[in-house]
């Protein structure tokens, strides 16, 4: 009868022991995050790990070790030095640049800060076209493919072997077969999710063009960095002469997503362009970059000095590149810059609104302050979290005097620009989000000229055709658990 009663002892001991370890080990977590989590960090992402720790603690903090870190590895950082000093001895363009009337006075200091941030100046001399039709984009891709001579360079977050992209790739083949140099780009946890992937490979393999995954998450080989530190990039430059970027992946319409409940597909709204002149070569120097990082191989730019452009006609632009290879968080900075440089009016498209709190100040002070500030965004979502923490912010943007436009459904509004005034724009493959200020590889270009602010302001306009306005009062009677599911998803969106 004494038997199980020793028993019955030593296993309360070892209990004791495993619950006072465990103490012990919750209260060193506490102690050490509180060190560790804020340093480097924004106030409400340091919260939102504190809480997550706090709350689950063993669980927080084996997270924060596996994705708390925003920056890539430190040789991956120099290379992006060394890079920028490439970027700064192959500049062409920069006497070209028309500071004639209106040049507004406030555009020089954020020219400089861009320069300081991403080592691109702003060259003059450039054309540019839009598209918004997402076949007239592929196919004017794969006629500049089928033009080429002497270079083909494809760099794109997303990739897929598909009846829209197959044109496209049947091009790079014949390039490939005419002599031309093809080499090709693509994020390797974006492609990975997408049905097809191993075909894409075959492909790429099958027509001879050298190929590398970006950022590649391959612990087995070595290959290892935050695993949500993606390349969000994508753009083509062929002959060094001529260059594509925007929001468009190289993929069907529908991102090979399925029906919806009510039978209608998701079917993505992008904007495209279409870039000859001196921008050419920055937008070329970001494609060294990456292939840079990922072989090793410093790509050296054949000089091209491109026509002089009549400069009633020409634009101005400059390449603004972010991502946690820079020190800081280079398009964050050019986009609160530009909007409290606006005097009249900033229209934003951004399929993924997710401000950090100084981009919300700004834009809420420009409302306050009477500036019509009008917002395109979809009126439904691709990524739900996502979708729902953008939706936090509606209350407060609307109750500052932004106009919200929800484009209808079953449309997904992926394009990714905005306007200050009648001066400039901002094109590129950058959300206003925090994953694109901080954890993405984004590319914008910043354009001044009449031209291309015209034809930007038909596309707002035709955004406004399709969409409905969201008003404060649809928007207050929405219900409960709704809203506490947005507050819910804005905290996690912090999570950095």
């Amino acid at each position: 009868m004494t038997e199980p009663s020793g028993l019955s002892t030593a296993a309360a001991v070892i209990v004791l022991i495993i619950t006072l370890a465990l103490l012990v080990a919750v209260v060193a977590i506490a102690i050490v995050s509180l060190i560790i989590v804020p340093r480097n960090r924004r106030p409400q992402s340091a919260l939102a790990w504190l809480l997550l720790i706090y709350v689950l603690p063993l669980i927080g903090f084996l997270l924060f070790l596996l994705l708390g870190s925003r920056r890539l590895p430190k040789r991956r950082r120099e290379q992006q030095d060394e890079i920028n000093t490439y970027i700064l001895e192959t500049t062409e363009g920069m006497d070209r640049v028309s500071k004639d009337s209106p040049w507004p006075p406030w555009l020089e200091p954020i020219v400089e800060l861009n320069r300081h941030l991403g080592a691109m100046p702003l060259v003059g001399g450039n054309t540019a076209r839009l598209f918004t039709d997402y076949s007239a984009s592929l196919a004017a891709m794969t006629a500049a493919v089928q033009g080429a001579t002497r270079s083909v360079h494809v760099e794109f977050y997303i990739m897929s072997i598909d009846d829209e992209t197959r044109e496209f790739f049947e091009a790079l083949a014949d390039a490939v077969d005419r002599g031309v140099k093809v080499r090709v780009l693509y994020d390797h946890i974006a492609c990975v999710r997408v049905k097809g992937y191993r075909r894409l490979l075959a492909k790429l393999d099958a027509i001879g063009a050298e190929h590398h995954a970006m950022l590649p998450v391959r612990p087995w080989r070595g290959q290892w960095q935050r695993p949500d530190l993606r390349n969000h990039r994508k753009f083509l430059i062929v002959d060094g002469q001529l260059a594509f970027t925007g929001s468009q992946n190289l993929i069907e319409r529908g991102y090979k997503r399925g029906r919806r409940r009510d039978g209608s597909r998701l079917a993505w709204k992008e904007v495209m362009v279409r870039f000859e002149g001196p921008i050419v070569a920055g937008i070329e120097a970001l494609f060294a970059t990456d292939w840079y990082s990922e072989t090793n191989e410093l790509l050296l730019r054949e000089t091209v000095i491109p026509p002089e452009i009549d400069p009633g006609t020409g634009l101005d632009a400059q390449v603004v590149p972010s991502g946690p290879a820079f020190e800081g968080e280079n398009n964050l900075r050019l986009f609160n810059s530009l909007v409290y440089a606006a005097q009249e009016q900033i229209q934003i498209c951004s399929p993924y609104f997710v401000p950090d709190e100084s981009m919300l100040y700004a834009i809420t002070t420009a409302a306050q302050s009477g500036l019509d500030v009008q917002l395109f965004v979809s009126e439904i979502g691709d990524q739900p979290l996502v979708f729902h923490a953008q939706r936090s912010y509606y209350e407060e943007l609307l109750r500052a005097g932004v106009r919200i436009w929800l484009y209808r459904s079953p449309t997904v509004l992926h394009a990714k620009h905005f306007t200050i005034d009648d001066q400039v724009a901002i094109i590129g493959s950058s959300n206003m989000d925090m994953r694109s200020f901080s954890l993405n590889l984004e590319v914008s270009v910043m354009v001044r000229g009449a031209s291309i602010i015209r034809e930007l302001r038909d596309i707002e306009n035709s955004y406004r055709e399709q969409s409905r306005e969201l008003t404060l009062d649809e928007w207050m009677r929405r219900p409960a658990h709704m809203r506490i599911f947005d507050d819910l998803a804005r905290v996690t969106a912090t999570v950095q």
